[in-house]
């Protein structure tokens, strides 16, 4: 199977924003803060991810899908990209470079793995890396249960926060308060607006 960009993907006018970040920074609750804030206005679209998981799993919204069935839409090009981490496949479908095309702003939850994926994707990319200090990490992700504290420190002490490669990246710390969080990651889509077509 090919972890190719869709074709025909990098003539999109809008910006393809990335989220990323580890586990307990904070990433999928500050989405679903700024998808309230921008609900209503057609040039901003959260993008609801395809992933091989079950649907009541929590976390995200997201489409479920077999392996067998998310292989069925890789070969279809029903991805603009896709990846896979953790045991699992994630897919963007290929259908955001309608609004893309429009000159709007997609924002889509992603993976630093991928990234590389992405920018060949989109050609306008825009990589937002949430990030927390490591204590409040490790407080975050002791406090939902599913990890011993040897595990937690062991997956903080893998890499570093921050994304390596040649992208266009803007760092949020969401180590205060969430309110404080919030504004950055309305601040930074509302920026990306004005620099939309």
């Amino acid at each position: 199977m090919s972890h190719e960009p869709h074709p025909g993907a990098g003539a999109e006018r809008g910006i393809m924003v990335v989220v990323v970040g580890p586990s307990g920074a904070g990433k999928d609750t500050l989405m679903n803060l700024a998808a309230r804030r921008f609900k209503g206005r057609d040039e901003v679209h959260f993008v609801r991810r395809v992933i091989t998981r079950h649907r009541d799993a929590g976390g995200e919204d997201h489409l479920s899908v077999s392996l067998e069935g998310f292989a069925s839409m890789e070969q279809s090009g029903s991805f603009a990209v896709w990846w896979e981490a953790h045991g699992l496949k994630y897919g963007i479908p290929a259908e955001v470079s309608v609004a893309l095309s429009r000159g709007h702003v997609v924002v889509a939850n992603g993976s630093r793995s991928a990234l590389h994926r992405f920018q060949a994707a989109f050609p306008r990319l825009k990589v937002i890396n949430v990030t927390a200090r490591p204590e409040v990490l490790a407080g975050r992700l002791e406090a939902r249960g599913r990890e011993t504290h040897e595990d937690i420190m062991a997956r903080l002490a893998r890499g570093p926060l921050t994304v390596r490669g040649e992208y266009d990246v803007v760092e949020l710390d969401n180590s205060g308060s969430l309110e404080e969080a919030e504004q950055k990651m309305i601040e930074i889509l509302d920026g990306l607006l004005t620099k939309a077509p």
